[in-house]
């Protein structure tokens, strides 16, 4: 679970960008470059120190993968492909049930898993060196396991941020994985490019070459689109004087994902960063034309051609920011969810990053048109109101519940929100990090049902198999059954709610091992990638 370190406030500077302005593809190209290299483990054998996995044989499964964060470009949580996937599992000993292997993490972990290539790829920090040589715990490091059997492969370190007080959380880019190569970005916003068996191909310091200063840490996963790599910079307000510190600097990247060099920058959130950029690039195709949205640091996503950097479209996604001034006063929602799209429709929730002293308590689910050009900005969260003729609002959620209940119950229909929705039949599944999941008409925002975890969660939904999968950061496991009525796996079994204490029951559980990812399934496995163990979940294991 993060630090309590969060107390971030950043100051807000609202001078405004006029629609259009973007910078052009460079003239000079940048060779990738790197004042830090990454050291590189591979075990002979797997270490004697290791923990013993719980091991089993692995079984014939469709074969499928999980390549990037959400698993495709689109950014939709929904796996189509496998079936068969478990829905109750043990890790008590002496009653291991549906574990199929387990292996070790460091000491934290928010990035991936990623399955690709027959190997599984998780970020983490070297709290539990791998290699006895690397005993500063401090460090951002990829680690590849074996699919079959979780058995570790190599590893590659990294240093972690210099702007950043932030020295144990690790590696946060969920990597991409296209083919044998492996992108991902580090905390110190080095973008890197490695084969699938740990060979580090190019680098390039967007600190050192774009004067890129990220707030706390870079964690954007990669894009790739054709045979350019798209990367949201991590561009930021400095965590010390809330400031930006180089409001000039490029939030917007594209690379040659072959020779690792620059094609195009933009800047086009400028100065009104609100304070840090960790969500990721989505690629729609609107009228047979590609396009890379990126999710601005301003609350803004921004439309590019993938070809140039051009700018297509922008839609501010807050019209009712804080006024400027002193005072403690709340911090605005800006985007770390990472951008839905579903054909024409892209679906996105706002809030700021998890745990923050200073956030609202009141937030906004938004399915947009993307269909339009030009400046579709929301003039407020009615669709209906005449205002919003020209925006590209189709519907949104949220907002403070009319009349206000009782001060005792919750006043607010949606809170903050930094998970990735899914989408598929027709319905919209929307953890809160407060601990909610919702359920909404993907056509018209009218939500069905809402669950209470009673406690956080950071965990996005993912649709796989007929359900929903979720988790929470007490260690809990949930199995909905998707669809318009509220029911979830217990024991096994399709459980609906009736008022009892039975009610708070999960599906399973990895015994409050705090799990700060999203799940992840491939050939029929379901992957956990908690604190500090990764879990491999199959049905008759």
């Amino acid at each position: 679970m993060m630090q309590r370190i969060l107390a971030v406030f950043a100051t807000v500077l609202l001078a405004s960008i006029p629609f259009g302005w973007t910078q052009s593809p460079i003239s000079d190209q940048v060779e990738p470059t790197c004042r830090r290299q990454p050291s590189f483990s591979r075990p002979d054998k797997e270490p004697i120190s290791l923990e013993a996995p719980v091991a089993a044989k692995a079984g014939k499964t469709e074969p499928s993968s999980w390549p990037t964060f959400a698993g495709g470009p689109t950014r939709n949580m929904v796996n189509l492909v496998d079936k068969n996937v478990p829905v109750t599992f043990s890790i008590e000993p002496g009653k291991v049930k549906n574990v199929k292997w387990t292996t070790r993490l460091g000491s934290v972990s928010y990035s991936g898993p990623i399955v690709a290539d027959g190997k599984i790829f998780v970020g983490t920090n070297n709290a539990r060196p791998r290699d006895l040589k690397l005993k500063d715990p401090n460090k951002a490091v990829l680690m590849a396991f074996n699919e079959a059997d979780g058995k570790f492969l190599w590893q590659l370190v990294h240093e972690m941020s210099e702007a950043s007080s932030w020295k144990n959380f690790g590696l946060i880019s969920t990597p991409t994985v296209e083919g044998k190569r492996i992108y991902y970005t580090t905390p110190g916003c080095i973008v890197v490019c490695a084969d699938t068996d740990g060979k580090v191909q190019w680098q390039y310091d967007m600190m050192k070459e774009l004067k890129v200063f990220p707030h706390h840490c870079a964690g954007s996963s990669p894009l790739v689109v054709d045979d350019l790599l798209m990367v949201v910079t991590g561009n930021g307000v400095d965590e010390n004087t809330h400031k930006l510190v180089s409001p000039k600097a490029p939030s917007f990247v594209a690379f040659n994902k072959k020779t690792g060099k620059l094609v195009w920058q933009s800047s086009l959130p400028g100065a009104d960063i609100i304070e840090g950029q960790w969500s990721n690039p989505s690629l729609a195709v609107v009228n047979g034309k590609k396009q890379v949205i990126f999710p601005g640091g301003d609350c803004v996503l921004y439309a590019l051609e993938p070809e140039t950097g051009s700018l297509i479209w922008k839609c501010d996604c807050n019209p009712t920011r804080n006024k400027k001034g002193g005072g403690d006063r709340k911090i605005d929602n800006y985007i770390v969810a990472s951008p839905v799209v579903v054909g024409d429709r892209l679906y996105v929730g706002l809030g700021p990053m998890p745990e923050h002293d200073h956030r609202g308590d009141v937030s906004y689910f938004l399915c947009l048109d993307i269909t339009k050009k030009g400046n579709v900005s929301l003039k407020n969260y009615d669709a209906k109101d005449a205002a919003n003729k020209d925006s590209a609002l189709v519907w949104s959620f949220g907002g403070p519940i009319v009349p206000a209940p009782p001060l005792k119950d919750r006043q607010v229909n949606l809170g903050v929100i930094c998970a990735t929705a899914s989408v598929h039949d027709g319905l919209v599944y929307l953890a809160e990090e407060a601990g909610y999941l919702h359920c909404l008409d993907a056509k018209t925002g009218i939500r069905y049902w809402v669950h209470d975890f009673k406690e956080t969660t950071w965990s996005s939904a993912l649709y796989v198999d007929g359900k929903v999968y979720v988790f929470t950061q007490g260690g809990e496991v949930y199995a909905f059954v998707a669809g318009k009525e509220r029911k979830w796996y217990q024991d096994g079994k399709v459980y609906v709610p009736n008022g009892t204490k039975q009610d708070d029951k999960s599906s399973a559980s990895v015994d409050d091992n705090p799990v700060n990812s999203t799940p992840v399934v491939a050939n029929g496995v379901l992957y956990i990638s908690a604190k500090s163990t990764l879990y491999a979940i199959a049905n008759g294991k």
